[in-house]
């Protein structure tokens, strides 16, 4: 196995501390959304949606590439913390609402498919979170 690169950041104080990474590109404070709805802070959903729609899109158009279309896409990632009745705890699940132009509806769905199949997100949470894919494609 060969590692490209390794992202550090680093937490204090939980969801109501401040998160950094080593490069300095992130400097953020930590809310806990359901206690206080500042705006100037994040929290660990809303890190994870970012981090989830970048490496999805990214599947994405590899997948296009690799297929011969040419498209233009959006994904938005919905990351919902919930109660787990499993073990009385807290788990994640995600809705990623991917924007395809370029590409038919069927294209769009194989597409989102292969890139959920390849994403390095989607292969960590896979049998472990709920991830729902909704396709909307256009020619």
């Amino acid at each position: 196995m060969t590692i490209f690169f390794t992202s550090q950041a680093t937490a204090k104080n939980g969801r109501e501390g401040h998160v950094t990474s080593n490069t300095g590109s992130l400097n953020i404070d930590l809310t806990n959304p359901a206690k206080d709805d500042d705006p100037t802070k994040t929290n660990p959903e809303e890190l994870f949606a970012a981090g989830y729609a970048a490496c999805y899109d990214g599947a994405l158009n590899l997948a296009a590439k690799k297929a011969r279309h040419t498209i233009d896409s959006t994904v938005t990632a919905k990351v919902s913390l919930q109660s787990d009745d499993d073990d009385g705890g807290f788990k994640i699940s995600v809705i990623l609402v991917v924007d395809i132009q370029g590409v038919s509806q069927e294209d769009g769905e194989q597409l989102t498919a292969t890139a959920h199949q390849n994403c390095p997100y989607s292969k960590a949470t896979r049998n472990n979170v709920d991830v729902e894919i909704i396709t909307q494609a256009q020619l």
